[in-house]
Protein backbone atom coordinates (compact mmCIF):
# COMPACT_ATOMS: atom_id res chain seq x y z
CA UNK A 1 0.00 0.00 0.00
CA UNK A 2 1.01 3.53 -0.72
CA UNK A 3 0.78 6.39 1.71
CA UNK A 4 0.34 10.08 0.05
CA UNK A 5 -0.21 13.48 1.52
CA UNK A 6 -2.35 15.60 -0.29
CA UNK A 7 -1.66 19.37 -0.57
CA UNK A 8 -4.37 20.24 1.68
CA UNK A 9 -2.75 18.13 4.13
CA UNK A 10 -4.89 14.92 4.34
CA UNK A 11 -2.47 11.34 4.25
CA UNK A 12 -4.58 8.47 2.41
CA UNK A 13 -3.77 5.23 1.72
CA UNK A 14 -5.77 3.44 -0.63
CA UNK A 15 -8.14 5.27 -0.09
CA UNK A 16 -9.56 8.10 -2.21
CA UNK A 17 -11.43 11.35 -1.86
CA UNK A 18 -14.71 12.09 -3.93
CA UNK A 19 -15.94 15.19 -2.00
CA UNK A 20 -15.96 16.99 1.10
CA UNK A 21 -18.95 19.03 2.33
CA UNK A 22 -17.95 22.03 4.39
CA UNK A 23 -21.34 21.81 7.08
CA UNK A 24 -21.08 22.10 11.01
CA UNK A 25 -19.60 18.79 12.36
CA UNK A 26 -21.63 15.81 14.15
CA UNK A 27 -22.23 12.62 15.96
CA UNK A 28 -23.67 10.70 13.00
CA UNK A 29 -24.16 9.58 9.48
CA UNK A 30 -26.86 7.44 8.43
CA UNK A 31 -27.35 7.12 3.92
CA UNK A 32 -30.00 5.77 3.13
CA UNK A 33 -30.95 5.55 -0.84
CA UNK A 34 -29.68 8.63 -2.65
CA UNK A 35 -29.65 11.04 0.40
CA UNK A 36 -27.02 11.26 3.44
CA UNK A 37 -28.64 12.13 6.96
CA UNK A 38 -26.60 14.43 9.55
CA UNK A 39 -26.96 14.94 13.22
CA UNK A 40 -24.79 17.92 13.90
CA UNK A 41 -23.15 18.20 17.46
CA UNK A 42 -23.66 21.68 18.41
CA UNK A 43 -26.89 23.71 18.72
CA UNK A 44 -28.74 25.60 17.24
CA UNK A 45 -27.59 23.26 14.37
CA UNK A 46 -29.75 20.17 14.80
CA UNK A 47 -30.25 17.49 11.33
CA UNK A 48 -29.37 17.83 7.63
CA UNK A 49 -30.65 16.18 4.81
CA UNK A 50 -27.95 15.53 1.84
CA UNK A 51 -28.69 14.56 -1.92
CA UNK A 52 -25.49 12.29 -2.57
CA UNK A 53 -26.80 10.68 -5.69
CA UNK A 54 -23.90 12.55 -7.52
CA UNK A 55 -20.71 12.02 -5.14
CA UNK A 56 -19.06 14.20 -6.32
CA UNK A 57 -21.54 16.71 -5.47
CA UNK A 58 -23.26 16.47 -2.75
CA UNK A 59 -25.87 19.05 -1.95
CA UNK A 60 -28.19 20.19 0.82
CA UNK A 61 -31.47 19.66 0.49
CA UNK A 62 -32.65 20.54 4.03
CA UNK A 63 -31.68 21.21 7.35
CA UNK A 64 -33.47 21.44 10.90
CA UNK A 65 -32.31 24.16 13.16
CA UNK A 66 -33.02 24.16 16.55
CA UNK A 67 -34.35 26.79 19.02
CA UNK A 68 -32.37 27.25 21.20
CA UNK A 69 -28.66 26.52 22.82
CA UNK A 70 -29.17 24.32 25.57
CA UNK A 71 -30.71 20.76 23.74
CA UNK A 72 -28.58 19.16 20.64
CA UNK A 73 -30.12 16.42 18.54
CA UNK A 74 -26.45 15.00 17.20
CA UNK A 75 -28.08 11.45 16.67
CA UNK A 76 -30.09 10.19 13.33
CA UNK A 77 -31.95 7.36 12.47
CA UNK A 78 -33.96 6.27 9.51
CA UNK A 79 -37.34 4.15 9.26
CA UNK A 80 -37.87 2.73 5.65
CA UNK A 81 -37.79 5.67 3.47
CA UNK A 82 -40.53 7.77 5.07
CA UNK A 83 -39.30 8.80 8.85
CA UNK A 84 -36.59 10.47 10.88
CA UNK A 85 -35.89 10.00 14.03
CA UNK A 86 -33.70 12.02 16.10
CA UNK A 87 -32.44 12.24 19.94
CA UNK A 88 -32.77 15.17 22.23
CA UNK A 89 -30.42 15.45 24.79
CA UNK A 90 -28.95 18.13 26.93
CA UNK A 91 -26.11 19.71 25.09
CA UNK A 92 -22.87 19.60 27.34
CA UNK A 93 -24.74 17.16 29.75
CA UNK A 94 -21.48 15.86 31.63
CA UNK A 95 -20.82 19.89 32.21
CA UNK A 96 -24.32 20.69 33.47
CA UNK A 97 -24.04 17.25 35.61
CA UNK A 98 -21.34 18.70 37.81
CA UNK A 99 -24.45 21.59 38.98
CA UNK A 100 -26.54 18.73 40.50
CA UNK A 101 -22.84 18.05 42.50
CA UNK A 102 -22.56 21.74 43.76
CA UNK A 103 -24.68 21.37 47.22
CA UNK A 104 -22.50 17.56 47.97
CA UNK A 105 -19.69 19.59 47.50
CA UNK A 106 -19.80 22.28 49.25
CA UNK A 107 -21.14 20.49 52.32
CA UNK A 108 -17.61 18.27 51.91
CA UNK A 109 -14.91 20.79 51.38
CA UNK A 110 -16.78 22.82 54.54
CA UNK A 111 -16.42 19.44 56.83
CA UNK A 112 -13.15 19.25 55.72
CA UNK A 113 -11.81 22.58 55.44
CA UNK A 114 -13.79 23.48 58.82
CA UNK A 115 -15.24 26.53 57.26
CA UNK A 116 -16.96 27.87 54.09
CA UNK A 117 -15.21 27.02 50.61
CA UNK A 118 -14.45 30.05 48.45
CA UNK A 119 -16.03 29.59 44.80
CA UNK A 120 -12.24 29.02 43.50
CA UNK A 121 -12.19 25.47 45.81
CA UNK A 122 -15.39 24.91 45.09
CA UNK A 123 -14.75 25.04 41.21
CA UNK A 124 -11.71 23.15 41.56
CA UNK A 125 -13.14 20.32 43.37
CA UNK A 126 -15.83 19.91 40.58
CA UNK A 127 -13.29 20.92 37.98
CA UNK A 128 -14.54 23.63 36.25
CA UNK A 129 -13.48 27.30 36.38
CA UNK A 130 -15.29 29.69 38.83
CA UNK A 131 -16.53 31.61 36.40
CA UNK A 132 -18.62 28.85 35.63
CA UNK A 133 -20.54 28.17 39.16
CA UNK A 134 -23.02 31.24 37.90
CA UNK A 135 -24.18 28.97 35.14
CA UNK A 136 -24.36 25.64 36.86
CA UNK A 137 -26.79 27.02 39.50
CA UNK A 138 -28.89 29.00 37.21
CA UNK A 139 -29.36 25.26 34.68
CA UNK A 140 -30.35 23.49 38.07
CA UNK A 141 -32.49 26.52 38.49
CA UNK A 142 -34.43 26.43 35.16
CA UNK A 143 -34.08 22.64 35.34
CA UNK A 144 -34.33 20.81 31.69
CA UNK A 145 -37.21 18.92 30.39
CA UNK A 146 -36.33 18.63 26.52
CA UNK A 147 -35.06 15.07 26.36
CA UNK A 148 -36.59 12.48 24.57
CA UNK A 149 -36.63 11.68 20.42
CA UNK A 150 -38.52 13.28 18.02
CA UNK A 151 -40.32 11.93 14.26
CA UNK A 152 -40.09 13.15 11.54
CA UNK A 153 -42.28 12.24 8.35
CA UNK A 154 -39.83 12.72 5.64
CA UNK A 155 -41.65 11.68 2.66
CA UNK A 156 -40.85 15.09 1.42
CA UNK A 157 -37.40 15.84 1.80
CA UNK A 158 -37.07 18.82 1.48
CA UNK A 159 -39.85 19.60 4.23
CA UNK A 160 -39.17 17.27 7.08
CA UNK A 161 -41.97 17.38 9.03
CA UNK A 162 -42.25 16.39 13.04
CA UNK A 163 -45.22 14.62 13.66
CA UNK A 164 -44.10 13.37 17.46
CA UNK A 165 -41.73 14.37 20.41
CA UNK A 166 -41.65 11.58 22.86
CA UNK A 167 -40.01 12.92 26.04
CA UNK A 168 -38.13 10.36 28.17
CA UNK A 169 -35.88 12.13 31.28
CA UNK A 170 -33.25 13.86 32.98
CA UNK A 171 -30.91 15.08 29.90
CA UNK A 172 -32.94 12.89 27.35
CA UNK A 173 -31.22 10.53 24.70
CA UNK A 174 -28.13 9.49 23.58
CA UNK A 175 -27.83 7.14 20.60
CA UNK A 176 -30.03 4.18 19.78
CA UNK A 177 -30.84 1.56 17.16
CA UNK A 178 -34.29 1.50 15.15
CA UNK A 179 -36.23 -1.48 12.99
CA UNK A 180 -39.68 -0.55 11.06
CA UNK A 181 -41.40 -1.38 14.86
CA UNK A 182 -39.14 -0.52 17.81
CA UNK A 183 -36.62 2.42 18.74
CA UNK A 184 -34.18 0.81 21.30
CA UNK A 185 -33.39 3.78 22.88
CA UNK A 186 -30.64 4.53 25.18
CA UNK A 187 -31.70 7.60 27.54
CA UNK A 188 -31.84 9.05 31.11
CA UNK A 189 -35.01 7.83 33.18
CA UNK A 190 -36.07 9.82 36.46
CA UNK A 191 -35.02 7.23 39.24
CA UNK A 192 -31.64 5.78 37.12
CA UNK A 193 -28.27 6.61 37.59
CA UNK A 194 -26.65 7.16 33.85
CA UNK A 195 -28.60 5.83 30.45
CA UNK A 196 -30.65 2.53 30.51
CA UNK A 197 -32.44 1.21 27.49
CA UNK A 198 -36.30 1.76 26.87
CA UNK A 199 -37.96 0.46 23.60
CA UNK A 200 -40.62 2.25 22.20
CA UNK A 201 -43.28 0.93 19.87
CA UNK A 202 -43.07 3.27 16.72
CA UNK A 203 -45.80 1.16 14.62
CA UNK A 204 -47.93 4.41 14.78
CA UNK A 205 -45.21 6.78 14.31
CA UNK A 206 -47.48 9.92 15.88
CA UNK A 207 -47.64 7.67 18.82
CA UNK A 208 -44.77 5.80 20.66
CA UNK A 209 -45.50 3.29 23.60
CA UNK A 210 -42.93 2.29 26.13
CA UNK A 211 -42.90 -1.41 25.59
CA UNK A 212 -39.99 -2.24 28.40
CA UNK A 213 -36.76 -1.42 29.83
CA UNK A 214 -33.55 -2.70 30.87
CA UNK A 215 -30.61 -1.68 32.84
CA UNK A 216 -27.53 -2.71 34.34
CA UNK A 217 -28.13 -3.49 38.02
CA UNK A 218 -27.39 -1.03 40.13
CA UNK A 219 -28.90 1.82 38.16
CA UNK A 220 -32.49 1.60 39.73
CA UNK A 221 -31.64 3.86 42.44
CA UNK A 222 -35.30 4.83 42.89
CA UNK A 223 -35.95 1.41 44.27
CA UNK A 224 -32.70 1.41 46.30
CA UNK A 225 -30.32 -0.06 44.05
CA UNK A 226 -26.51 0.89 45.19
CA UNK A 227 -24.71 1.58 42.62
CA UNK A 228 -20.93 0.00 42.77
CA UNK A 229 -19.52 3.48 40.24
CA UNK A 230 -19.76 6.99 40.50
CA UNK A 231 -19.99 10.11 38.14
CA UNK A 232 -22.27 7.71 35.43
CA UNK A 233 -19.68 5.37 34.90
CA UNK A 234 -21.52 2.28 34.35
CA UNK A 235 -24.54 3.31 31.70
CA UNK A 236 -25.75 2.45 28.36
CA UNK A 237 -24.04 3.58 25.77
CA UNK A 238 -26.52 1.91 23.43
CA UNK A 239 -27.61 -1.32 21.81
CA UNK A 240 -27.70 -2.92 18.76
CA UNK A 241 -30.64 -5.29 17.61
CA UNK A 242 -29.53 -8.87 15.85
CA UNK A 243 -31.92 -10.92 15.40
CA UNK A 244 -34.04 -11.38 19.07
CA UNK A 245 -30.86 -10.25 21.06
CA UNK A 246 -29.42 -6.74 21.51
CA UNK A 247 -25.72 -6.05 22.03
CA UNK A 248 -25.49 -3.49 24.44
CA UNK A 249 -22.26 -1.58 24.96
CA UNK A 250 -22.56 -0.80 29.15
CA UNK A 251 -19.54 2.65 28.45
CA UNK A 252 -17.31 1.43 32.11
CA UNK A 253 -18.89 -2.19 32.33
CA UNK A 254 -18.23 -3.50 29.19
CA UNK A 255 -21.02 -4.71 26.81
CA UNK A 256 -24.00 -7.49 27.48
CA UNK A 257 -26.41 -9.65 25.15
CA UNK A 258 -29.76 -9.27 26.34
CA UNK A 259 -32.49 -11.58 25.02
CA UNK A 260 -35.29 -9.54 23.56
CA UNK A 261 -37.32 -12.63 22.08
CA UNK A 262 -40.42 -11.37 24.64
CA UNK A 263 -39.67 -7.90 24.04
CA UNK A 264 -41.87 -6.94 27.11
CA UNK A 265 -39.33 -8.18 29.56
CA UNK A 266 -35.50 -8.01 28.14
CA UNK A 267 -33.23 -10.35 30.10
CA UNK A 268 -29.38 -10.35 29.84
CA UNK A 269 -27.99 -13.80 28.69
CA UNK A 270 -23.98 -12.83 28.19
CA UNK A 271 -21.94 -10.69 29.78
CA UNK A 272 -18.08 -9.70 28.69
CA UNK A 273 -16.45 -6.97 30.74
CA UNK A 274 -12.64 -5.92 30.41
CA UNK A 275 -12.73 -2.77 32.86
CA UNK A 276 -10.29 -2.65 34.53
CA UNK A 277 -7.25 -2.72 33.40
CA UNK A 278 -8.72 -1.27 30.10
CA UNK A 279 -9.20 2.61 30.56
CA UNK A 280 -11.44 3.56 28.06
CA UNK A 281 -15.42 3.02 27.71
CA UNK A 282 -17.59 0.36 25.55
CA UNK A 283 -18.63 2.75 22.99
CA UNK A 284 -20.58 -0.19 20.39
CA UNK A 285 -20.99 -4.01 20.47
CA UNK A 286 -22.21 -5.41 17.34
CA UNK A 287 -22.83 -8.86 16.13
CA UNK A 288 -21.08 -9.45 12.80
CA UNK A 289 -24.56 -11.23 10.86
CA UNK A 290 -22.24 -13.71 9.32
CA UNK A 291 -20.07 -16.16 10.05
CA UNK A 292 -16.19 -15.30 10.09
CA UNK A 293 -13.85 -18.22 9.61
CA UNK A 294 -16.52 -20.96 10.67
CA UNK A 295 -16.79 -18.65 13.96
CA UNK A 296 -19.84 -16.31 15.66
CA UNK A 297 -18.00 -13.10 15.54
CA UNK A 298 -18.95 -9.62 17.18
CA UNK A 299 -17.04 -6.34 17.13
CA UNK A 300 -16.68 -4.24 20.31
CA UNK A 301 -15.26 -0.36 20.07
CA UNK A 302 -14.33 1.19 22.80
CA UNK A 303 -14.01 5.40 22.63
CA UNK A 304 -11.08 7.66 23.81
CA UNK A 305 -11.28 9.82 26.30
CA UNK A 306 -8.73 11.46 28.24
CA UNK A 307 -5.74 10.03 28.09
CA UNK A 308 -3.14 8.99 30.56
CA UNK A 309 0.71 8.24 29.28
CA UNK A 310 1.57 4.42 29.82
CA UNK A 311 -2.23 3.45 29.10
CA UNK A 312 -3.33 2.22 25.53
CA UNK A 313 -5.45 4.18 23.39
CA UNK A 314 -8.99 2.93 22.82
CA UNK A 315 -9.00 0.46 19.95
CA UNK A 316 -11.48 -2.40 18.84
CA UNK A 317 -11.77 -5.75 19.35
CA UNK A 318 -12.81 -8.65 18.14
CA UNK A 319 -14.81 -11.67 19.91
CA UNK A 320 -15.65 -15.35 19.52
CA UNK A 321 -19.35 -15.23 20.80
CA UNK A 322 -20.10 -18.66 19.36
CA UNK A 323 -20.89 -19.54 23.12
CA UNK A 324 -23.06 -16.19 24.68
CA UNK A 325 -22.04 -17.58 28.17
CA UNK A 326 -18.56 -18.18 27.77
CA UNK A 327 -17.08 -15.20 24.84
CA UNK A 328 -13.57 -14.41 24.44
CA UNK A 329 -12.05 -12.01 22.96
CA UNK A 330 -9.81 -12.95 19.79
CA UNK A 331 -7.80 -9.81 19.01
CA UNK A 332 -7.49 -6.47 18.58
CA UNK A 333 -6.63 -3.73 16.22
CA UNK A 334 -5.16 -0.93 17.24
CA UNK A 335 -3.36 2.75 15.44
CA UNK A 336 -0.29 3.71 16.69
CA UNK A 337 0.89 7.20 17.37
CA UNK A 338 3.03 6.93 14.39
CA UNK A 339 0.32 6.36 12.36
CA UNK A 340 -1.38 9.83 12.29
CA UNK A 341 0.87 13.18 11.75
CA UNK A 342 -1.98 14.81 14.63
CA UNK A 343 -1.59 11.87 17.26
CA UNK A 344 0.38 13.92 19.73
CA UNK A 345 -0.89 17.75 19.26
CA UNK A 346 -1.61 19.64 22.49
CA UNK A 347 -5.24 20.03 23.02
CA UNK A 348 -6.36 17.12 20.76
CA UNK A 349 -7.72 13.80 21.27
CA UNK A 350 -6.16 10.45 19.53
CA UNK A 351 -7.65 6.98 19.41
CA UNK A 352 -10.76 4.99 18.58
CA UNK A 353 -14.33 5.73 19.01
CA UNK A 354 -16.93 4.32 16.08
CA UNK A 355 -17.51 2.03 12.95
CA UNK A 356 -20.27 1.61 10.60
CA UNK A 357 -23.06 0.18 12.53
CA UNK A 358 -24.11 -2.65 9.50
CA UNK A 359 -22.07 -5.34 7.45
CA UNK A 360 -21.96 -7.56 4.25
CA UNK A 361 -18.46 -8.18 4.12
CA UNK A 362 -15.23 -8.95 6.03
CA UNK A 363 -14.35 -5.35 5.86
CA UNK A 364 -14.81 -2.83 9.23
CA UNK A 365 -14.63 0.98 8.66
CA UNK A 366 -13.87 2.72 11.54
CA UNK A 367 -13.32 6.33 12.80
CA UNK A 368 -10.46 7.59 14.85
CA UNK A 369 -9.79 10.74 16.54
CA UNK A 370 -7.08 12.21 15.28
CA UNK A 371 -7.03 8.87 12.99
CA UNK A 372 -9.39 9.43 10.60
CA UNK A 373 -10.89 6.46 8.96
CA UNK A 374 -9.39 2.49 9.48
CA UNK A 375 -10.55 0.06 6.80
CA UNK A 376 -10.08 -3.23 8.59
CA UNK A 377 -10.58 -6.70 7.32
CA UNK A 378 -11.61 -8.88 10.00
CA UNK A 379 -11.92 -12.22 7.27
CA UNK A 380 -9.27 -13.83 9.73
CA UNK A 381 -11.03 -13.02 13.30
CA UNK A 382 -7.08 -13.33 14.66
CA UNK A 383 -4.91 -10.77 12.70
CA UNK A 384 -6.74 -8.17 11.90
CA UNK A 385 -5.52 -6.60 8.79
CA UNK A 386 -5.42 -3.00 7.72
CA UNK A 387 -6.91 -2.13 4.08
CA UNK A 388 -6.73 1.28 3.47
CA UNK A 389 -6.87 4.55 5.62
CA UNK A 390 -7.87 7.93 5.00
CA UNK A 391 -6.94 11.06 7.80
CA UNK A 392 -8.77 14.40 6.79
CA UNK A 393 -6.93 18.10 7.28
CA UNK A 394 -8.18 19.49 10.73
CA UNK A 395 -11.47 21.67 10.13
CA UNK A 396 -10.76 25.36 10.29
CA UNK A 397 -9.34 26.32 13.66
CA UNK A 398 -9.11 22.79 15.24
CA UNK A 399 -5.76 20.92 16.34
CA UNK A 400 -6.95 17.84 15.03
CA UNK A 401 -8.98 15.99 12.85
CA UNK A 402 -12.30 14.88 14.69
CA UNK A 403 -13.17 11.83 12.41
CA UNK A 404 -16.65 11.09 14.83
CA UNK A 405 -18.43 8.97 12.82
CA UNK A 406 -18.85 6.71 9.53
CA UNK A 407 -21.33 5.06 7.07
CA UNK A 408 -21.25 2.96 4.41
CA UNK A 409 -23.70 3.26 1.05
CA UNK A 410 -24.85 0.47 -1.32
CA UNK A 411 -22.17 1.55 -3.67
CA UNK A 412 -19.73 0.98 -1.27
CA UNK A 413 -18.96 4.68 -0.82
CA UNK A 414 -17.55 5.56 2.69
CA UNK A 415 -19.19 8.73 4.68
CA UNK A 416 -16.65 10.35 7.28
CA UNK A 417 -17.89 12.79 9.30
CA UNK A 418 -15.81 15.17 11.32
CA UNK A 419 -17.13 16.32 14.88
CA UNK A 420 -15.73 19.67 14.45
CA UNK A 421 -16.34 20.46 10.67
CA UNK A 422 -17.34 18.79 7.29
CA UNK A 423 -18.08 15.58 5.66
CA UNK A 424 -16.08 13.86 3.58
CA UNK A 425 -17.16 11.21 1.12
CA UNK A 426 -14.87 8.62 0.24
CA UNK A 427 -13.96 5.29 -1.89
CA UNK A 428 -11.66 2.42 -1.70
CA UNK A 429 -9.11 2.14 -3.70
CA UNK A 430 -8.71 -1.92 -3.30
Amino acid sequence: MSNHITSNGSVASNVKRLSRLDIPGGGQVEVNGDYAYIGHMTPPHGTSIIDVSDPRKPRLVSKIDLPGVDTHTHKVRIVGDSYMIVNSERYKRHFFRKGKLLPETRVKLEHTLGRHASDQEIAAELGVAPVDLPVLIEAEQRGYDKGGFKIYDITDKAHPREVAFQKTGCYGAHRFDVDDSYVYLSTEMDGYNGNILVIYDIRNPARPEEVSRWWVPGQEIAEGEEPLWINHKVRLHHAMRFENQLWAACCGAGFRVVDISNIENPETIGAYDYHPPVPDTTHTALRVPFPVAGRDIALVIDEQHAHHKGQPHAFLWVFDVSDIGNMKPLSTYQVSEADSPWSRIPGGRFGAHQFQEHMDSTLVYAAWFSGGLRVVDIADPFLPVERGFFIPEPAQGAPVPMSNDVDVDGRGLIYLLDRINGLDILELEC
